[in-house]
């Protein structure tokens, strides 16, 4: 009798655990992310961990940020976002940390990212989504698909539509002007680094009527003093990695050279670097600037 009792206490929890599996799959998604990776992501994640700065500044682009428990270092975009939990540099994630905050979902990036620490998530049943933003093209689409994981459909689609239309009036302002000036666009000091074709860098220069002076295969070309001055730019940008007092420097450097066009004609220009090399809606907010730097009277 005892036998037959515990036999009935073993098959009811075994139809319990099916049952509760069942519950689970139905609340859940598959999901494929940018790297072909199959996700099993809840239908209403609500423990978000974003494991880079853009992906923190596009869950508040969207307005989900009472989603998230947790962001690396440097998420410093909104300031808000600065005073949740810190889950290390996005190139050296905590995973200690990660799995004490419990999260739902992480959301990772591909250049960045550590894979032995994405799968070891994995390992532990913590659902990570893999995005891969390498153009202005695919930096869209994943806010788009970061809207379908937390549910943010409607928010994202009237994102994107003002994004589209940042852009289309900036097409449109420069589609009046065939001209096409020299950049050069610094963003290492010593040595002298610039940006080459495959970069966000490129395609917002290009895309803001410039022409890049370093473009070219290699995407982030060193330079001599020289070669520099051999490309005779007609605008020089510098970003804010270098702040303000070394841009001062390496401006009153570059200013000797008065046969340089952007010296003669004071167009050396310092920006932040946030706004370029984050594939976040803010890249518009680095086109629209460049348009104002490149081609100022075309906004007249």
């Amino acid at each position: 009798m005892l036998l037959i009792r515990k036999n009935v206490i073993v098959r009811w929890f075994s139809l319990f655990g099916l049952f509760i599996g069942l519950i689970s799959q139905a609340a859940a998604g598959t999901f494929v992310d940018q790297m072909e990776r199959r996700v099993i992501v809840p239908n209403d994640p609500l423990r978000v961990i974003s494991l880079a700065p853009s992906i923190t500044e596009i869950i508040y682009a969207l307005k989900q940020e009472n989603r998230l428990i947790g962001v690396t270092r440097y998420s410093d975009f909104p300031d808000a976002a600065t005073q949740l939990p810190k889950i290390g540099s996005y190139v050296r994630l905590d995973l200690e940390r990660i799995v004490a905050l419990n999260p739902d979902l992480c959301i990772a990036i591909k250049d960045g990212n550590p894979k032995e620490v994405i799968d070891r998530l994995e390992s532990l049943n913590i659902p990570v989504y893999v995005v891969n933003p390498h153009n202005l093209k695919t930096v869209l689409e994943t806010i788009l698909e970061i809207g379908k994981l937390l549910n943010a459909d409607d928010n994202a689609e009237s994102l994107l539509t003002a994004l589209h239309n940042r852009i289309e009036r900036v097409k449109s302002l420069i589609n009046q002007d065939t001209y096409r000036p020299g950049v050069f666009f610094q963003i290492g000091i010593a040595p002298i680094v610039s940006v080459g074709t495959d970069t966000f860098l490129h395609e917002l220069i290009v895309l803001a009527g410039g022409k890049n002076l370093a473009d070219g295969k290699t995407p982030y070309p060193r330079f001599s003093k020289e070669q520099v001055l051999a490309l005779s730019p007609e605008i020089f940008i510098v970003t804010s990695m270098a702040r303000q007092a070394v841009f001062e420097q390496v401006k009153a450097e570059w200013s000797r050279w008065t046969s340089m066009p952007a010296v003669h004609n004071d167009r050396f220009f310092l920006v932040d670097s946030n706004l370029f090399d984050r594939p976040s809606p803010r890249l518009i907010d680095g086109l629209e600037l460049l348009l104002t730097l490149i081609h100022p009277e075309l906004l007249k």
